[in-house]
Formats: C-alpha cells, sequence, structure tokens
C-alpha cells in the first residue's frame, strides 16, 4: 500500500486527524528555470537567500499566507540542456526574522507536495512557521506535471489479491497488464525519469533557484525515501533533516512489501486489543473473529452497498485504510458490524478514502523504478503466497499488489542503502506499530546513516510528527532551531 502520512489523508480526503543508483551529477543542477505564475507577488522581505534578493522564483498568491510557483526542470538530469517538465511548487513564507527554508513531503508515492505546505504551516508551531519558510515541491508525475495512464482502480484494486483459484490469478494478471499496456502507452517517455533520484535532484534545485546553501527537510513515509536520497547525493546541503515513518532503502521490492504487510498485521492486533477492551466497540468481545467472519463471507458473495458491492478486494483495503490512523479504528469497527448486518457501505467508504489519497500511476512508476522486483508475474506471485502464514490477512494482498512491477516496462534502478556521509545529525523518528513503514525500518536506517539518530514513539498509526504528542513536537521543534538533537535512542 502506498506510505501516505495521516496528515496528508487529512488534505486529501478530510480526515480527522490525519542494481546501484547512478551518482549524481551535482554540475548540472544549476539549469532550473522558473516560470510566473498569474499574478506578481512582490517582495515581501521573506524571499529565500539570506536577505531575500537571490530567489529567482516568481512566486504569485495562491491562498491565505501561502504562494505557489511553477518552476522548470530537466526531465533526464543526465541530458540538462534536454527536454523539461514543470513542477508545482508552494510555499508558505517565513513570518518572522528567516532562518531558511523547511522543506515538507507528505509521502506517497503520488501525493501533491505544493498544497501540503500550507497544510503543514498551519499546524506547525508558530516558532517553526515564523523562522522557515515552509516549502513543497511537487514530485514529478503529480500537480503541474501530473500523469494518467488511464487505469480504472476501482477495478484494479476490486480484484481478489488473496489467490484461491485459477481464476483469481487469471483476473489479477489481466487487469494489471492492462494497466501496464496503458501506462506505457500514455506516458512511457516520462516513466524512466519518475524515480526518487530525481525528486531529489528536483528539491535541490528549487534550492539553488532560491537563492539559499541548505535546506532543513521535513518528510513523512515515502517522503523519508526522499531525504535519503537527497542525503546521500547531496549531504552539504542539509542543514538539518527530520525523518518520520521510514522506508528503508536497499532491500528488494517483495521484501519491503512483506515487512509493510507484518506492519500491517501488527497494527489489526492492535485494533482488535483496543476493540475487545472497549464495551462500546460493536465487535467486541471478539472483534478478530468478527473480522474473520466478514472475510469469510465476502469470499462467498459480496454484500450489498450504497455505491458498489463490498468484495474481498474493497474490504481488504478499508481495513488497511483504517489502520493509518487510530482515528479511524471507530469508523473500522462500525463499517465491520454493519456489513456483517448486511451493509457494507462503511467499508466501501474506507476503501474510497484510500483510492483518493494520490496518484497510484506515480506510486507504481516510482516503486516499480525504485527497487528490485522478480522477472516475471509468477515469481512475484510466489512471494505473495510464501508470506501468507505470516501476516495471513494482508500479505497476499500487499505482495501481490505489486505484480504490475513484474511487468513494467522500464527496468528498475534500485536504491541502494543510504549512509549519508558528512551530513548533519539526521532524526530518524519510528513508530512501534506503524503499519506502513514499521518500526525497524526506523531503526535499520538511523543505524546506517552515519549521523543518524533515533527518536521512538510508542505507539499506533503511520507517523507522529505534528499529530499532537508534545514529547515528539518538543523535540523535533529543538532540533529543527538549535541542531540540537536528542540522545540516540530517545524514547517517548
Amino acid at each position: 500500500m502506498p506510505r501516505f502520512t495521516p496528515l496528508a489523508a487529512s488534505l486529501l480526503v478530510a480526515l480527522a486527524s490525519l542494481s546501484c543508483a547512478k551518482e549524481s551529477d551535482n554540475a548540472d543542477l544549476g539549469t532550473g528555470t522558473a516560470t510566473s505564475g498569474d499574478n506578481d507577488a512582490g517582495d515581501n522581505g521573506n524571499n529565500s537567500g539570506d536577505d531575500g534578493s537571490a530567489d529567482s522564483i516568481d512566486w504569485s498568491e495562491c491562498g491565505a499566507n501561502l504562494e505557489c510557483a511553477e518552476v522548470e526542470v530537466p526531465l533526464d538530469y543526465d541530458d540538462p540542456e534536454g527536454e523539461t517538465i514543470t513542477l508545482s511548487v508552494g510555499r508558505a513564507p517565513a513570518t518572522g526574522d528567516r532562518i531558511g527554508a523547511l522543506f515538507v513531503n507528505p509521502g506517497g508515492p503520488g501525493a501533491t507536495a505544493s498544497d501540503f505546505a500550507g497544510t503543514m504551516a498551519s499546524i506547525l508551531p508558530s516558532n517553526i512557521t515564523e523562522a522557515f519558510d515552509i516549502i513543497g515541491v511537487d514530485p514529478r508525475g503529480t500537480g503541474s506535471s501530473a500523469i494518467d495512464c488511464g487505469g480504472d482502480f476501482v477495478e484494479i484494486y476490486g480484484q481478489d489479491y488473496s489467490i484461491d483459484s485459477p481464476e483469481d490469478t487469471t483476473n489479477l494478471l489481466e487487469v494489471s497488464q492492462e494497466y501496464v499496456d496503458g501506462c506505457e502507452s500514455a506516458v512511457g517517455d516520462v516513466l524512466p525519469h519518475l524515480g526518487t533520484r530525481d525528486v531529489a535532484h528536483d528539491i535541490d534545485t528549487v534550492r539553488e533557484l532560491m537563492g539559499d546553501d541548505q535546506i532543513s527537510y521535513l518528510g513523512f513515509s515515502y517522503g523519508t525515501a526522499i531525504g535519503q536520497v537527497y542525503a546521500q547525493d547531496f549531504p552539504e546541503n542539509i542543514r538539518a533533516m527530520v525523518l518520520d515513518g521510514v522506508l528503508e532503502l536497499g532491500p528488494t521490492g517483495p521484501e519491503i512489501a512483506e515487512e509493510q504487510a507484518l506492519g500491517f498485521e501488527r497494527a489489526l492486533g492492535s485494533f482488535v486489543d483496543n476493540c475487545n477492551d472497549d464495551d462500546n466497540c460493536p465487535l467486541a468481545p471478539d472483534a478478530e473473529g468478527a473480522i474473520e467472519d466478514l472475510i469469510a463471507q465476502v469470499e462467498e458473495e459480496p454484500i450489498p452497498s450504497d455505491s458498489r458491492d463490498l468484495g474481498p478486494g474493497e474490504l481488504n483495503v478499508g481495513i488497511g485504510m483504517a489502520l493509518y490512523s487510530e482515528s479511524l479504528w471507530p469508523d473500522l469497527a462500525n463499517g465491520i458490524a454493519a456489513a456483517l448486518d448486511g451493509d457494507g457501505s462503511g467499508m466501501v467508504a474506507l476503501a474510497d478514502q484510500y483510492l483518493s489519497i494520490g496518484n497510484f500511476d506515480v506510486y507504481f512508476g516510482v516503486d516499480c523504478l525504485d527497487f528490485e522486483w522478480p522477472d516475471t508475474p509468477e515469481e512475484l506471485l510466489a512471494d505473495g503466497a510464501a508470506i501468507k502464514d505470516d501476516a495471513p490477512h494482508f500479505g497476499e494482498y500487499i505482495v501481490n499488489d505489486y505484480v504490475r512491477c513484474a511487468m513494467w516496462p522500464v527496468e528498475p534502478e534500485p536504491l541502494t542503502k543510504v549512509t549519508g556521509p558528512g551530513t548533519p545529525p539526521i532524526l530518524v523518528v519510528s513508530t512501534t506499530n506503524d503499519p506502513a513503514t514499521p518500526y525497524e525500518a526506523g531503526v535499520h536506517v538511523a543505524e546506517n546513516l552515519e549521523s543518524g539518530v533515533l527518536l521512538t514513539y510508542e505507539g499506533d498509526g503511520h507517523t507522529v510528527v505534528g499529530n499532537g504528542v508534545p514529547c515528539v513536537d518538543d523535540i523535533v521543534v529543538k532540533y529543527l532551531l538549535d541542531i540540537e538533537p536528542p540522545e540516540d535512542g530517545t524514547t517517548c
């Protein structure tokens, strides 16, 4: 499943809380150009650079305390004078004495970041928004450079990914091949250039256009992959970096998917325990039994809902969506209870929230490029079957979701383990019961980074910074302002 912070989910669906990599070519990064918006923003004294004079981006007002721009960058950084693409950038200018720019990314792959800058500016404490421009650069393939493969994701995620029959296999492979063929036909020339390394280079191009020597960075979920690659390729350009809900680079695609499936199993166990301990939970005292009963029912026959029937695919996606944030656990419990009574509308609504979060074309475009995958769909499905015993609810669904990567028309360029030599301390935040980016991934990344500092949050949900946990937020704010990280191994 894509790795979105609940903050991104709140922005997009109104949730309550929410091979070796190529060497970088720093000499070619000065080729980006800024394009003007509809209105001139004028000089507000908060432009990037020490005194604001070096910023060559033409910002225009696009909301309360939010400015927008478009920036042209090379489609291929190995050919800096060749074709370009246009990226959307958002900025909430610093309201006080400016330290610099804090770049933010909500995760994905497939979520925009330009609008996320405004969201973060509204929830970060005033001492951060006074000191930093909050900057969001839309990853290529989203926003102004959005791609569209023409896929029907209601159909794609309505398949039964738990392979019980030859028919399940045939249906999944047919709908997946049709989708991949559509991507190749519609955007095949762009697909080789959607990877995280290019996204990191785009961020550095924006930094250069803003006239800043360094950036601070706050990345959630998949945004931590962008941060890691930036740390590897541009270590001298980092002032401070926070990675929350960490995607580990280095393992193969199936290995990442298997770890994610185990993370969702743990999160489901936390939901079950919480429900069983709550007399008001409609599934108590046997939430796990209720879930198993519903899974068995939809395998036999779909359950009607207001929009479309609740089948195995919709049920699994709906459950997974609710495990991203504890705020959705009541919806999950009520949705399961209603489905057992014959109304699948609540669970289908949760599935639809998931499908609305971001651009799934970019999700596959990035993941199929960034990680190593089996050569054939059959090998990938065998990996899904192998994890079924350890992750009975999510193993096949999450691993088999990537069967499209075994069909992908572009050869992968797998990202390798990041060490970030020469960076300042990098703060790695990892949550013990994070479903989408398991805790152990954060531990490994903090260990791999030469200057990694691990901050553990004992809790549930996907990502934690900015979600109202004072222990975590106080540490992050102090670090961003003063570059004073906590002691490695601190727990909140």
